[in-house]
């Protein structure tokens, strides 16, 4: 009996099969990397919003929250402030927008334009902050500053203030 002779090589279908193990591999590989790329993407602009609503929050923590240098507390910009620089107290950024955004220090951050910080500031119920009262009616405030990225809200946060 003549033994059957084998050879060492791999076939043509074992071959064709490990291309396409291969292949399939480097797809799936790339199909996460670009995953990984877009949640990386994304979350550093949620970072970026995060540290946009802080910069306002650092900015407003000093000051008060209406104007100190009128006897008759008004709500809102007074006359006389006629730019970000003049303004001195928390309401005079009451439904204000700025795109690009600014820093603590008031300076605009040029770095970010696709960005941009909107601020309200509204009277609350002492009983219920919640509700939002005329101006000059509570002692109580909420600042809520929001930040988009192209017209798309990315993050919003509010806080409260008292008057003194």
């Amino acid at each position: 009996m003549v033994a059957a002779r084998r050879s060492k090589g791999f076939t043509l279908l074992e071959i064709l099969i490990a291309v396409i193990l291969v292949g399939v591999s480097i797809a799936a590989l790339v199909v996460a990397n670009t995953s990984f790329t877009l949640a990386n993407g994304t979350g550093a602009d949620i970072s970026t919003a995060e540290f946009l609503v802080e910069q306002i929050r650092e900015m407003t923590a000093t000051l008060p929250v209406m104007d100190p240098d009128t006897t008759n507390p008004t709500f809102g910009i007074e006359g006389g402030e006629t730019t970000l620089a003049d303004y001195d107290d928390v309401d005079d950024f009451d439904n204000f927008v700025f795109s690009p955004p600014i820093a603590a220090d008031r300076t605009v951050l040029n770095d970010f334009p696709a960005f941009s910080q909107q601020v309200i500031v509204q009277n609350v119920s002492a009983s219920n902050f919640d509700t939002v009262v005329g101006d000059g009616m509570s002692d109580f405030f909420r600042i809520s500053v929001t930040v988009s990225l192209n017209g798309n809200q990315l993050s919003s946060t509010s806080w409260i203030r008292a008057r003194y």
